[in-house]
């Protein structure tokens, strides 16, 4: 168990170290002037899911789930 332990604390570290360095490349909500004359439905507005920024969109929501899962097994107490 104590292996395993082990083996599930480093897989949360390097989560923790992904979501931080994802969370920072993204780049920030707030359209700007953009949005009041409908720059934002361009055709990179429109593509952005398969674009880097989508990519990272999803990167972001599936390690932010494993931090969660990680974070609630490695403090159940069944390691004790």
């Amino acid at each position: 168990m104590d292996i395993l332990k082990i083996v599930l604390t480093i897989i949360f570290v390097i989560d923790c170290i992904a979501l931080s360095a994802i969370i920072l490349l993204q780049e920030g909500k707030s359209a700007g002037l953009g949005s009041i004359s409908g720059m934002a439905e361009t055709y990179w507005g429109q593509n952005k899911g398969r674009s880097m920024e989508g990519a990272l969109v999803k990167s972001t929501k599936f390690l932010a789930v494993l931090f969660l899962i990680l974070a609630l097994v490695l403090n159940m107490g069944i390691f004790n």
